[in-house]
């Protein structure tokens, strides 16, 4: 479109002198072919001709001023050269394929792409997934695909998969009324065992993680039971059936304190830990996430970092079950649309085993 408007406004100039002289301005475009010419010549002695958009430009312009019978004589190209680039110069004005390519949705923002690949770096464990999470909460609800594209275009491999439930809840129906308890165990850096009891409500995802003990007893897992009752309060009346396996542990004075509150006990198959898939979903988050990661000292220690991820778990992590919502925040964060004006904090959990990522207000 520019090019076009140059080259009229170039024969406009060129014809404007013919018209308030009144006299025959053909000789002098002829002097200006030929200098231009020469100009050409000169810049290629060493080479073959070739000519510049530029010089097709003023050659095709000048052509107005120049009867067509003297083309041939003037001009170092044939007349049927010399129309093709008329032609071409004209058409530019009609040409919409710059505007079309500028169609489409909007590229990310190199802020957004930015903050991608920082998170993705200090955090090797996370997949485009998990990513698209934090970002969520940070205030950017962009899709998955966009994520993968962006640690995809940077040369990062994804994070490992991680297996997912298969077995689908009998109860889905009911998930909201369900909750779920397993035991499972954590070794110390001398090589002591552990014991911890999980309880995860299936409809908000909260985690409940009880005491840790190296000797783990009836009495010790009624205690449990009594602590979790106390904490939920007026919220065990929203519960209807406690999931938990064939666990010796347990115990009738377990299952006791939960029937008091008109909770109904489901025991899982023998040896079918897909039955509790949720609870060992998420006892291996816990292993994946923070265990894995921190040598446990002792009983105290392994309570100190099992409090601390209960505490990421349920008020920042965000869970794809919930709209990428943690367990303690019922709507979305505000959209930000200038990342950039924006400081990003980061708080580091466990001593930076786990990031949390926040603006600054």
């Amino acid at each position: 479109m520019i090019l076009s408007m140059l080259y009229k406004a170039a024969r406009k100039l060129l014809s404007a002198p013919g018209v308030l002289l009144r006299r025959d301005t053909s000789k002098d475009a002829e002097l200006l072919v030929l200098r231009h010419e020469n100009a050409v010549l000169r810049r290629q002695i060493a080479g073959p001709v070739r000519y510049e958009p530029a010089d097709r430009f003023w050659l095709a312009a000048l052509s107005s001023l120049i009867p067509r019978r003297r083309w041939h004589e003037v001009f170092p190209v044939t007349p049927g050269t010399l129309l093709t680039w008329h032609r071409r110069f004209s058409a530019a004005k009609w040409d919409y394929s710059a505007r079309r390519a500028r169609t489409g949705r909007p590229p990310t923002k190199a802020a957004l792409k930015k903050l991608i690949l920082q998170l993705a770096r200090e955090n090797a464990k996370w997949g485009h997934r998990r990513i698209q999470g934090e970002l969520a909460r940070l205030g950017h609800p962009i899709a998955a695909s966009t994520v993968w594209g962006s640690l995809h275009a940077a040369g990062i491999a994804p994070a490992p998969r991680r297996a997912g439930p298969t077995w689908r809840e009998f109860l889905t129906n009911q998930a909201e009324g369900l909750i779920a308890v397993d035991f499972f165990h954590l070794d110390t850096a001398l090589g002591h065992r552990l014991y911890a009891l999980a309880f995860l409500e299936h409809g908000t995802r909260r985690l409940h993680i009880a005491a840790v003990t190296a000797h783990p007893t009836r009495d010790w897992a009624m205690q449990q039971a009594r602590n979790l009752a106390t904490d939920l309060g007026t919220r065990m009346e929203s519960l209807h059936f406690l999931l938990r396996d064939r666990d010796g542990k347990y115990g009738q004075s377990f299952d006791a304190i939960f029937e008091a509150e008109e909770v109904e006990i489901l025991k899982s198959a023998p040896r079918a830990p897909r039955m509790n898939a949720h609870c060992e979903r998420v006892i291996g988050t816990i292993r994946r996430e923070a265990l894995d990661h921190v040598l446990i000292m002792n009983e105290a220690h392994a309570r100190h970092v099992l409090a601390a991820y209960e505490r990421h778990y349920n008020e920042h992590r965000p869970h794809r079950a919930r709209n990428q919502l943690p367990p303690g925040a019922d709507q979305q964060p505000t959209t930000v649309h200038r990342p950039e004006n924006r400081r990003l904090l980061r708080t580091r959990i466990l001593g930076g085993v786990i990031n949390e990522y926040r603006y600054a207000a």
